[in-house]
């Protein structure tokens, strides 16, 4: 084996983590555009690509604890079928947003919107959501829930009506359990997210 020469290093193709992570097309939703990956600061790549706890995450790197914030939660049915969710029309889902924020600064790390299909649900997760303001991952974990993460896409989402400041750098992934999608995660984040001392 031998070593690579500045040519081959030149033509080989550049490194992307997330390249095997994505599952199925990656296609990202409309209005969301490409981000470069080498133009954002660690925390974002790392916050793009972790298949854990995204609180755990930003609580080790702030060295604060992090505020879940529920700014609503409703109980809808689907008025058509939900494709990423395989959730037919008529399925009753848990609509939830919450802010991710240092509970010593007040820093506004990011945001979660999440989509929860009722019926798969065990009664310990439900429960949680009622009684607990804490993050998803931690609600799954204190049930005991065996569960996977599957990143869909990851972009920059336009500015929304509503919402002031620039554009946000976002991921959305599913968390699966027992072969059947649980929950549909869109998390944003501000895009001068940077490590702090």
């Amino acid at each position: 084996m031998g070593v690579a020469t500045e040519e081959d290093v030149m033509t080989d193709p550049p490194y992307d983590p997330l390249a095997d992570l994505l599952v199925g097309s990656g296609e990202r939703p409309e209005g969301w555009s490409e981000v470069n990956l080498r133009a954002v600061g660690p925390l974002l790549r790392a916050l793009l690509v972790t298949d854990g706890t995204v609180t755990k995450l930003l609580k080790a790197v702030s060295m604060e604890p992090i505020e879940v914030k529920i700014t609503s939660q409703s109980d809808v049915t689907l008025d058509q079928p939900h494709l990423e969710l395989q959730a037919p029309a008529g399925a009753r889902v848990i609509i939830r947003e919450v802010a991710l924020v240092g509970s010593r600064t007040g820093r506004h790390f990011a945001d979660a919107a999440s989509v929860l299909v009722v019926e798969r649900l065990p009664e310990a997760v439900k429960t949680r959501l009622a009684d607990h303001p804490q993050g998803l991952g931690r609600i799954l974990l204190e049930a005991g829930l065996e569960t996977r993460r599957e990143v869909l896409w990851f972009g920059r989402e336009a500015t929304r009506a509503g919402r002031e400041g620039p554009s946000r750098i976002c991921r959305t992934y599913r968390i699966v359990s027992g072969g059947l999608p649980l929950m549909l995660i869109t998390e944003s984040f501000p895009r001068d997210l940077e490590l702090v001392d």
